[in-house]
């Protein structure tokens, strides 16, 4: 659980937004690599009620992707969160700039897979969530860390600061955008969705 707003956080938090339905592991590496390299006090997931740019269909409710988001994170320094829910917002920027009122104290960076990067210039006001804080982006297989190809990827390069300088991202203005090598998990929630309604069609199927 998360501290109650108002509190005098001087932490520095990294924040990984999703729909985790389900959460699984390649959700924790990513989490324990920013820890360990931008030199974080704690990472908040932050459970969707739901995403935007996808569909409900096949959406788990809210209360069951808590409770498996709790079980993969599995760490002191990992804090499953629907604050997305209490706080009543859609959009992720103004998720994020709600937490920045809510905890001005806090140096927050917010972390996406670089699978996110890909689509991120389709996000509501992804430029104001780049203004708002720090963006790590971490490695996911099938997409290119080195020079991303894609509207955001092309625009947060001018703000690229240096893998060697990852320690000091979070103190850093925003915009200030980090591509961080990290363990490649195969592992997705698609991928995962699809292979539980693979086993399920054959476990009816006559």
């Amino acid at each position: 659980m998360i501290p109650p707003p108002g509190s005098p956080l001087g932490l520095r938090i990294g924040l990984l937004g999703g729909s985790f339905n389900p959460a699984h592991a390649a959700h924790r590496e990513i989490s324990l690599t920013a820890l360990h390299r931008l030199k974080l006090d704690q990472v908040w997931w932050l459970v969707s009620p739901q995403n935007p740019l996808k569909s409900r269909s096949g959406m788990a409710p809210l209360d069951a992707r808590l409770a498996e988001a709790r079980k993969v994170a599995a760490h002191p320094r990992i804090l499953v969160t629907d604050v997305e829910s209490r706080l009543g917002t859609r959009y992720t920027a103004d998720t994020l700039a709600a937490l920045r009122r809510h905890y001005p104290q806090t140096r927050f960076v917010w972390l996406m897979g670089a699978d996110n990067l890909a689509q991120f210039h389709r996000w509501q006001d992804w430029q104001g969530i780049a203004r708002m804080m720090p963006i790590a982006v971490l490695d996911r297989p099938g997409f290119n860390l080195t020079g991303p190809q894609n509207p955001a990827g092309q625009w947060l390069s001018r703000y690229r600061v240096a893998r060697h300088d990852a320690a000091a991202l979070a103190g850093k203005a925003a915009p200030a955008f980090l591509l961080l090598k990290s363990k490649l998990n195969p592992l997705s929630a698609t991928a995962i969705r699809l292979s539980k309604k693979t086993i399920t069609g054959r476990r009816t199927t006559p």
